[in-house]
């Protein structure tokens, strides 16, 4: 076969995962915490022509490119008020909420704070949409408190100053079980499950507790895509989408009239 035409449709078909990935992101633009992937490319192995493969020469040859891997970047995005005592934005990069599915223990981190009071057989628990427990600091799931919603709006509507001996109420505070955040060394290293969920890639890697999370309350972080950015990327995907078709447009007629010439 041809070089030009494998190196051809490779190109195409590369470009054809290149903007599966931009569409995903795209039709995600509205989705709570959602982080876009980039799709990242490498360049097949190289050969030498007329010297040995461990030669560095200026005669080489390649055979096209390949999607590697997506990337996923955990930066923070734009923040909007929900008005809910539940809702959680993460104001920091790279920080997670970790999450754990209460049928099979499996963890998972996130960062889409919407959470809710979720009843179960032993007490109420914070939850996540998907019915995942949220785990504090301790890595224990967050019991609840059924709590006086009306005495609760009171208090928030009330401008109150704490007492000044609080402080050993303050103290025990921080003992109590708390919604927290989760770092990676390595972030790029996670994998993504659904529902805006990741998992570590390698065994053995565990998360590591921000000891002072930026969190805030009442608000939810918004989808990280840049729809100016994705449409760029779609233009250029469809430009190298028709040079690699027109490659093996122009292969094709190189071989007929080779072949026609030969009679």
């Amino acid at each position: 076969m041809d070089m030009s035409f494998y190196v051809g449709a490779l190109g195409a078909s590369n470009c054809t995962d290149k903007l599966s990935v931009i569409s995903n992101n795209l039709a995600n633009v509205n989705n709570t915490a959602f982080k876009p992937k980039t799709a990242v490319f490498a360049e097949l192995i190289n050969y030498n022509l007329n010297d040995s493969p461990e030669a560095v020469t200026e005669l080489q040859a390649g055979a096209g490119m390949k999607l590697s891997r997506t990337y996923t970047g955990f930066g923070t995005a734009a923040i909007h008020q929900t008005g809910s005592q539940l809702d959680y934005a993460i104001m920091e990069p790279n920080a997670f909420f970790m999450v754990q599915d209460p049928a099979t223990g499996r963890i998972t981190y996130t960062r889409n704070g919407h959470f809710h009071r979720g009843e179960m057989e032993d007490g109420f628990y914070l939850m996540t949409d998907s019915g995942k427990r949220v785990l504090d600091q301790n890595q224990e799931p967050l019991l609840l408190e059924v709590k006086d919603v009306e005495r609760l709006q009171a208090e928030m509507e009330e401008d109150f100053e704490p007492e000044e001996d609080e402080d050993d109420d303050d103290e025990e505070d921080e003992d109590k079980p708390k919604v927290s955040l989760y770092t990676f060394q390595n972030p790029s290293r996670l994998m993504s499950v659904g529902n805006d969920e990741y998992v570590p890639m390698d065994e053995g890697v565990e998360a590591t507790l921000v000891e002072n999370p930026q969190m805030a309350t009442g608000a939810l972080e918004g989808s990280g895509t840049d729809v100016a950015r994705e449409f760029t990327r779609l233009i250029e995907c469809q430009r190298a989408f028709s040079y690699a078709l027109k490659m093996v447009q122009t292969s094709d007629e190189i071989t007929t009239t080779i072949n026609n010439l030969r009679g």
